[in-house]
């Protein structure tokens, strides 16, 4: 089973080392951050699956680093803090937190509700690795390899690249695109355009003329996995006469624990 990686974001040293070394015992990846500067980067680096984020950080907005990370890959975000007010509660869960957890609080009903959290996350858990042949996307890795060399691409490209790809050939819309890629996000859906544009020049051969990412009329776009699976068809039969796959199917593999 893969190892569920957790963030712990605690300006209190020792607070912060006591649940690491407790969640470390239950088995967990931990990534320990000391502020919110600090937490972006580790993010961005270790992708966990849960996010344990303290409310009394001292150098920024806890709330607007919650929604923040809604705006990411959704992790769960369980929010620690000595504000125990209906008010304060409320404003952590609509700010994205998943669970509101007060202070003081045991050991033992903390680590219960990081295991709850990772059940909610395994009853949803996509296809972790995606294969079409020339194109294979890795979600747990977060890594695209396309013709066996590694694509370099930003968060919201590979956000963008794998639920299109997800979709295996059906027609997403913009406002689908945004609300799949980014859920929470406040952009306008035509924001989309941009990134695909550079989607098509790391991966097409003419991004003026795509074959793999095609514009739908009136819709908005389409992963074609029929250019993958052709071009794959054509490499077999040169090589060694293999049956061709289906067209539109890829290898999908879920794999529980690192992902939401």
């Amino acid at each position: 089973m893969v190892s569920v990686g957790i963030q712990i974001v605690e300006g209190n040293p020792h607070l912060r080392s006591l649940l690491g070394w407790h969640l470390q015992q239950a088995g967990y990846r931990v990534h320990q951050s000391a502020s919110l500067y600090q937490a972006r980067e580790v993010f961005h680096m270790r992708q966990p699956t849960v996010v344990v984020l303290d409310t009394e950080v001292s150098d920024g907005d806890a709330l607007e680093f919650c929604g923040w990370l809604q705006r990411q890959q959704m992790p769960f975000v369980l929010m620690l803090s000595a504000r125990n007010s209906e008010a304060d509660i409320v404003a952590g869960l609509k700010a994205g937190a998943d669970d509101y957890l007060t202070k003081p609080f045991g050991i033992q009903e903390f680590l219960a509700r990081v295991e709850a959290l990772i059940r909610r996350q395994r009853a949803t858990t996509p296809p972790a690795y995606l294969d079409y042949g020339d194109l294979k996307i890795d979600l747990v890795q977060r890594r695209v390899r396309f013709k066996d060399e590694l694509v370099d691409l930003t968060p919201q490209e590979f956000s963008l690249l794998y639920v299109l790809a997800q979709a295996g050939g059906v027609p997403l819309s913009r406002s689908e695109l945004l609300h799949r890629a980014w859920p929470d996000a406040i952009d306008n859906p035509r924001t989309i355009d941009t990134h695909v544009l550079s989607l098509r020049k790391k991966l097409e051969t003419d991004p003026r003329q795509p074959s793999l990412i095609q514009t739908v009329r009136n819709v908005g776009y389409r992963f074609n996995p029929d250019f993958l699976n052709l071009n794959q068809t054509q490499g077999d039969e040169s090589v060694n006469n293999k049956k061709p796959p289906t067209p539109g199917t890829p290898s999908m593999v879920a794999l529980d624990g690192n992902w939401r």
